[in-house]
């Protein structure tokens, strides 16, 4: 196996029980590939996802591999309020967790009569898409027939007075203009897209289903931080013998009588395997065989573009966090053309425009020295570089500008701010590309319907026989949900061949 990311050890995990002998080989020094932490003067920072949606994920890959179920292995806190968010007129709203009556009244109270209810019936038209979808989109392998994923617009249309007809939105703008109207409502929608650097303008209507989601599930943290979960799916595949070997890199998938038959690493060295499942991105893949993985007709060998990647700074601060402060705050962007045309542009090529900031305050002792501080976690969507292109440098200005402007639009959500600050740390793409070996530093978004299957990312199987697809870049794409599932289908291909229909 390549790669000790969260996919990749999930299906790790699943093998194992089903009594295959897996050894891991990654190129880090450690596990849970973007599930990184920073520690620093007795602060720590999780560096990739601070919150966990839908669990149930997790649970079923714990349940599956042995008798200790997720919630003995790490501590699961529902996060409620689910979210505040600070609007650029001023406007300030707490969202309550999994509750659609109590986000409609919340929504109705902060932005006026009417603004709620058309929330809460997005919600529900949202519910519609994801029926439709997680079948196909989450829980089974990708279908042959990919292309019907791509026809479909799964969000349903809506009737329109003034033209005695209905219409159907094709991307989240259209649903923003057509069916929530309201400048606030609209950027309540684009966070989510913008959560996966995808830009609402041209994310197809299907990715309502990101909402719906967090809506439906909830919104959960892992006490000691997200970094706790890769842990403990760690210790699970150590618990059923899976053996891993760090600071290893793999330089080829060796082929023997047509199927891929094993690894050769950095230092020669060649080792056997009957299946080899890689757990990385295209690029990086593409470099380690010279073997067609897919031809005219197969899922879409390349990441959607433009991919987009996290840009965060850790704030170390003095002061004992106020009590009833939310745990995430979204500080919506001033203008939005600005944001979104910046994003969708290389790295470093202009001057960047202030962004949708997610601020994440945990309550968490594991994560500060003492109740007397606070560690806070500011992040946002940012372009990245293209191929070889210089992009985001250590200790580049750029890095300092675009820092500045997240920290500036922080102040909303953190009382004193700048006074408490005892330092920070910028993390920017580069870093992930650096430590993940993703092109650029992209992160990869969920597979998505419609849109021509442009969101779609490639299938599990390869035509390379022997060689899987596992992770965030493989279907059913990013976010740690999806990469769980990923495993969860690469482990049923694996153990009951091309008859597996998918998880149960």
């Amino acid at each position: 196996m390549i790669g000790a990311g969260m996919g990749a050890m999930a299906a790790a995990a699943r093998l194992a029980v089903a009594g295959h002998r897996v050894t891991v080989y990654e190129r880090a020094e450690t596990y849970g590939g973007a599930v990184t932490r920073f520690e620093r003067d007795g602060f720590a920072f999780d560096t990739g996802p601070g919150l966990l949606p839908l669990p149930a994920v997790y649970r079923d890959l714990f349940l599956k591999t042995g008798k200790q179920p997720l919630e003995e292995a790490v501590e699961l806190v529902q996060v409620d309020p689910a979210s505040r968010h600070v609007f650029p007129d001023g406007t300030d709203v707490l969202l309550p967790n999994a509750s659609r009556a109590g986000t409609v009244d919340a929504l109705n109270t902060a932005l006026g009569s009417g603004a709620g209810d058309h929330w809460g019936d997005f919600l529900v038209r949202a519910r519609e898409a994801w029926d439709r979808t997680r079948r196909p989109l989450l829980e089974e392998p990708l279908w042959k027939d990919w292309r019907v994923l791509g026809e479909r617009e799964p969000y349903p249309a809506v009737p329109h007075k003034r033209l005695l007809r209905t219409r159907r939105a094709s991307t989240l703008d259209e649903i923003a203009a057509w069916e929530l109207r309201d400048p606030r409502l609209t950027a309540l929608l684009d966070a989510h897209a913008l959560a996966y650097g995808l830009d609402p303008r041209t994310t197809p209507a299907s990715a309502a289903v990101l909402p719906y989601m967090e809506h439906a599930f909830g919104t959960w943290y892992v006490r000691g931080g997200i970094r706790e979960l890769a842990r403990a799916v760690y210790e699970r595949c150590l618990a059923r013998r899976v053996e891993f070997v760090f600071g290893t890199e793999v330089t080829g998938i060796v082929e023997k009588d047509g199927r891929a038959a094993g690894l050769e690493l950095a230092d020669k060295t060649v080792t056997e395997a009957d299946h080899v499942v890689a757990g990385v991105d295209p690029v990086r893949l593409s470099g380690l065989t010279e073997h067609v993985l897919r031809e005219d007709g197969d899922a879409r060998p390349e990441r959607m573009s433009p991919s987009s990647g996290r840009f965060t700074v850790l704030l170390a601060l003095r002061g004992r966090r106020e009590s009833g402060a939310a745990h995430r705050t979204v500080v919506h962007a001033p203008d939005r053309t600005a944001e979104l045309d910046h994003l969708c542009r290389p790295a470093g090529s202009e001057e960047p425009a202030r962004p949708t900031v997610t601020v994440l305050r945990p309550d968490d002792p594991a994560l500060r020295p003492d109740d007397e501080h606070e560690s806070v976690v500011l992040s946002a969507a940012a372009p990245v570089a293209p191929a070889g292109a210089a992009g985001w440098a250590a200790g580049d200005t750029a890095d300092d500008r675009f820092a500045d402007l997240l920290v500036s639009a922080a102040e909303a959500a953190v009382p004193g701010l700048r006074e408490r600050l005892l330092w920070r740390e910028v993390r920017t793409p580069g870093h992930s590309a650096r430590e993940t070996g993703a092109e650029g530093g992209a992160v990869p978004p969920p597979a998505l319907a419609a849109a021509d299957g442009r969101f779609l990312h490639p299938a599990n199987t390869t035509r390379f026989p022997g060689l899987y697809l596992v992770g965030g870049w493989a279907h059913p794409g990013g976010g740690l949900p999806h990469a769980g599932m990923s495993g969860a289908l690469v482990a049923g291909l694996i153990v009951e061949g091309q008859d597996f229909r998918g998880s149960q």
